[in-house]
Parts: structure tokens; C-alpha cells; sequence
């Protein structure tokens, strides 16, 4: 209701200012009211050209344009000062009232006497407008990201720089208002170590509407749901939930962890982050509210019927060179095996004392080296069911799941009622106290939410299931669970460009392509 009110109110006033400078002009204030028209008289009366109205045509430069004019009115009032029109720009629901509602006589654009200002004070104005606009069209519109990771090859690759769009799902406010502006969670230069926000105002999530709902096979771009604390050190590497699994919570809070092999793995200091300044992560959406998922022997089935796989998704394949025939780094970097994925292989045929190169694979470039003269044997690799894995969703000693042979598992809906039990209340116990807010006990088998005893729960948002395309290479919900929409931030919609950093070049058949394109 509070957001709903403030964007009324941001309508109503920018409105309201309109009718009166209109009023002011010698215009029907009325037409100030009208859809479009509105925009005409008002570029009209700040005395610009036909450009204008192409200007309030193109997404994301009408923003731009909209300010401009806000500060082209306050020009046509004789107001120049700085502080002014930076109230302007900031506050226009407030400022176009203020300026129709004063003494402040309007003066016709051709009639208004030469100003000039200093060059700081051109810069000045230009580093605000492109501030404030910069910040509305990365939190409401669209935003620019950089694939880190393998996680989604061969569909999105590293180093491509994606436009994610806000708008698809509709703007999500931002709960940690006190942050600096287009800086995500950490202040550039600091290695890292230092936020770039305070925690002193928390707000209540809230959704504007937008184009639609997410949808399966979409790229979709979410705050990570484990990241809600985090060590930082790893950052999003390795969950803090994880390394508590696997090496227990004193030794790391005492920074004391080390691996099988006496490696110590650095922890750093151990922060709570607010939902909106997690780590971004991209997956693709599989499993929609209200289904059931089941992975067996690497196929998904979706309320026990098959998925059509994505045209570019990998699993690990062993391929086994013929002896002295042709340079096996050359073989595979011709049918795009990364450097990072052949170094990779390299050190698991130390690891596993195996002739063979364990690597990601689409399907079809795994058929085009078996009909290769120089590769002696191409096997899919499938991990089968076996001993309950801490490592994947939902962490507990019952599930003998694999990522290859997983669930069955029922993704929650908004609304709907489930049964809590002792079998399944690993499933759902993050999702009741972490993502929706709950204190829950169990004691002799009885369930307490909130201090009152019930078996059951009602869900209150919408959940995801978010897979990688590179399916044994990709962190996603078969190891942390579910994605809620709370959480969700936008749409992948096209790569800008792609940067090959193995071969130093930059990939111009990716660039400023849809995702259509490369499904």
C-alpha cells in the first residue's frame, strides 16, 4: 500500500504541477491531463524542437528527457541555481507544484534573457542528470551484467555482457535504500571488504506490475538464496551454509578450515546481507509453482513428463584420444572447450588417475568427437543415486539423490496448504523461517510455528526451480532449493557484447543478440 501511495503520489503531483504552469503558460489546464498531448505542450511551451518528441519515444532516453523538461521548466521561471535544479530533478512531483503554485511569473523560451554558466557548472549538471537517471533505469528499466562463470554455457558464455530486463517481471523496490548509488553490495577498490550500504532502514519487499510472470526455460537473474550470509572471503564460491556442513561452525567462525588435501580455505569476516544486496546469480527457470520435478539419469520430468532439454546444455563427457594422433588441446579448442575447462580436465586425470578428459559438453559436440579419426571413446557421464549427500538440497541424511538422479520434489505455490512431517520438513524448514519470516520448533515430532503447534503451512510467495545449462558445472537449486519470487530481479534478454579472453578477441556473432538466438 506504502509504494502504491508513493508512485499515486509521484503521478498526481507531477500532474498537478503541469496544471498550473499550464495554466501559467496561457494553455487550457485541463490538456494537462491528457495522455501524450500533455508531453506536446509541454516541449511546446519549453520552446524545443520536434527532436523532443522522438526523444520521449525511445525506452530508457525518455527518462533523460523527462528531467530535462522538468529542468527546461524551471528555466522558463528565470530558476538557475544548481541546488534548484537538482530539487528538480530529484523531487519533479514536487518541484512542477511549487513552481505552478508560486508567484514565479512564466516566461515565454524566446523571450528569456542569455544565461551562461561556468564549465564546473555544466559538469555538475550533467553528473546529476546522469546520476538520477542512470539509477531509475537500473533499478526500474534494465540493467548491464557480466557473466563470471561457466554456469550457463553454452548459452550464455563467459565474459558476455547481458541486458537483463527489469521490466519483465515488473521493478522490484529497493529494501536497503541507504546504499551508494549503482554499486551493488561492495565499494569498488576495497578488495572487496567494504559495503556499500547500511542496514539502519529495512523496507518491505514490493513488485510493480510489469510485462509478465517468469516463465520455464527464461534466464532469469535473482539474488542468490544461500547468500544470505556469507564469508567474505568466498563471496558467492562457496556458501557459508556449506562450509558449516562440511567442516562445523566453530572452525569457521574461527577461520580455522581446511580441505582433504591440508589446503586452508580463507573465510574472511562473516556478514549478514540484506535480500537485495546478495550476490546476482543467472540460471534458467525449469520448475514453476505448483509442479513436481524429477530428474532421472540426467532427463527432467516436470509432473512425470519428460522436459525438452535446451538446444546448447552440457553434461561432463570422457574423451579418450588415440595414442600420437594430433594435439588433443587443439582438437577441443576447435570445438570450443574453454582453457579453464581443459586445465580442469587436466587436473582431474591426476586426481582420478584416468586416460580420459572429463569435460562439459553439449550433446551434439560430444557426437561430433566420437566421429572424430583421433578420438578413440566418447562416454556420458551420469552420477547415480547413492550415499544421502550433504552437498545437495535439502542437506539431510535421508536422500540418496544425486545431481544426475534427483527428488521427486513439489515446488510451493503461493496459497497452497502442505502437510509438515518428519520426511519432509527439511524441505520446507529454510523456506518457513529464512525466506517467509517464521520462528519454527520442532519438539517429539511436533511442529511449532510461531509458538502455536500446527501440521501444516499455507505458502506465501510464489518459488522457482533455477538449473544451469552446464549441468554438472552450475550451483543451482539442486544444491541450496528453491528460488523465491522475492527474490527474483530480472530477465536476460540479449548479449551486448562477448569478450573471448582465451583467444583475446571479442565474439561479433554474439553480439547484440536475443536469447532466441541462442536456444
Amino acid at each position: 500500500m506504502f509504494y502504491d501511495l508513493s508512485l499515486l503520489i509521484y503521478f498526481l503531483g507531477t500532474f498537478l504541477g503541469l496544471w498550473f504552469v499550464f495554466k501559467k503558460a496561457g494553455l487550457a489546464p485541463w490538456k494537462a491531463l491528457v495522455p501524450i498531448y500533455n508531453i506536446v505542450l509541454w516541449i511546446k511551451i519549453c520552446g524545443k524542437d520536434w527532436k523532443w518528441y522522438i526523444y520521449f519515444l525511445i525506452p530508457a532516453i525518455n527518462i533523460f528527457t523527462f528531467l530535462l523538461l522538468v529542468v527546461e521548466t524551471a528555466k522558463t521561471f528565470r530558476r538557475y541555481g544548481f541546488w534548484e535544479q537538482t530539487a528538480a530533478v530529484i523531487f519533479p512531483w514536487v518541484y512542477l507544484p511549487f513552481l505552478g503554485l508560486s508567484s514565479l511569473p512564466y516566461t515565454d523560451p524566446k523571450n528569456l534573457p542569455p544565461h551562461k554558466v561556468s564549465e564546473w557548472r555544466d559538469w555538475l549538471d550533467a553528473i546529476v542528470f546522469a546520476l538520477v537517471a542512470a539509477i531509475i533505469i537500473r533499478g526500474k528499466i534494465f540493467e548491464l551484467y557480466h557473466i563470471p562463470s561457466s554456469s550457463m554455457e553454452k548459452t550464455l558464455l563467459v565474459g558476455d555482457r547481458t541486458l537483463v530486463s527489469k521490466y519483465s517481471y515488473g521493478p522490484r523496490v529497493a529494501m536497503t535504500p541507504l546504499s551508494v548509488p549503482l554499486v551493488h553490495n561492495v565499494l569498488p577498490l576495497t578488495g572487496g571488504q567494504v559495503e556499500s550500504y547500511l542496514k539502519w532502514i529495512q523496507l518491505p519487499y514490493h513488485r510493480y506490475p510489469g510485462l509478465g510472470h517468469v516463465e520455464r526455460f527464461d534466464a532469469v537473474v535473482f539474488n542468490y538464496p544461500d547468500g544470505d550470509t556469507m564469508c567474505s572471503a568466498q563471496f558467492s564460491n562457496r556458501s557459508y551454509y556449506d562450509l558449516v556442513r562440511e567442516y562445523g561452525r566453530e572452525a569457521v567462525w574461527n577461520d580455522n578450515v581446511y580441505d582433504a588435501w591440508g589446503n586452508r580455505i580463507p573465510i574472511g569476516k562473516i556478514r549478514v546481507r540484506p535480500l537485495d544486496k546478495r550476490e546476482n546469480f543467472i540460471k534458467r527457470c525449469i520448475g514453476l509453482p505448483g509442479e513436481n520435478l524429477q530428474i532421472i539419469d540426467q532427463q527432467v520430468y516436470i509432473n512425470d513428463q519428460p522436459l525438452t532439454d535446451p538446444a546448447n546444455l552440457q553434461f561432463t563427457y570422457g574423451v579418450l584420444f588415440k595414442p600420437g594422433m594430433g594435439n588433443p588441446r587443439k582438437v577441443l579448442d576447435e570445438v570450443g572447450v574453454s582453457e579453464e575447462d581443459y586445465q580442469n580436465a587436466l587436473l582431474q586425470q591426476q586426481y582420478v588417475a584416468t586416460p580420459y578428459f572429463l569435460l562439459p559438453l553439449t550433446r551434439q559436440t560430444a557426437e561430433d568427437l566420437r566421429n572424430r579419426y583421433d578420438v578413440a571413446d566418447v562416454q556420458p557421464v551420469i552420477f547415480p543415486l547413492g550415499d544421502p549427500s550433504r552437498d545437495l538440497f535439502p542437506h539431510d541424511t535421508i536422500r540418496r539423490w544425486s545431481i544426475d538422479n534427483f527428488g521427486p520434489i513439489h515446488i510451493p505455490a503461493a496459497g497452497e496448504t502442505i502437510s509438515l512431517s518428519a520426511e519432509n520438513i527439511s524441505l520446507y524448514q529454510r523456506l518457513i523461517t529464512t525466506y517467509e519470516h517464521n520462528s519454527l520448533d520442532i519438539r517429539d515430532g511436533r511442529f511449532f510455528i510461531n509458538g502455536e503447534e500446527t501440521s501444516t503451512y499455507t505458502i506465501r510467495q510464489n518459488y522457482y526451480w533455477m538449473m544451469g545449462d552446464n549441468r554438472h558445472n552450475s550451483a543451482d537449486s539442486r544444491y541450496w532449493g528453491f528460488v523465491p519470487e522475492d527474490h527474483v530481479l530480472g530477465k536476460f534478454v540479449a548479449v551486448l557484447w562477448s569478450h573471448d579472453k582465451d583467444h583475446g578477441r571479442i565474439r561479433w556473432n554474439r553480439c547484440f543478440k536475443s536469447i532466441s538466438s541462442f536456444d
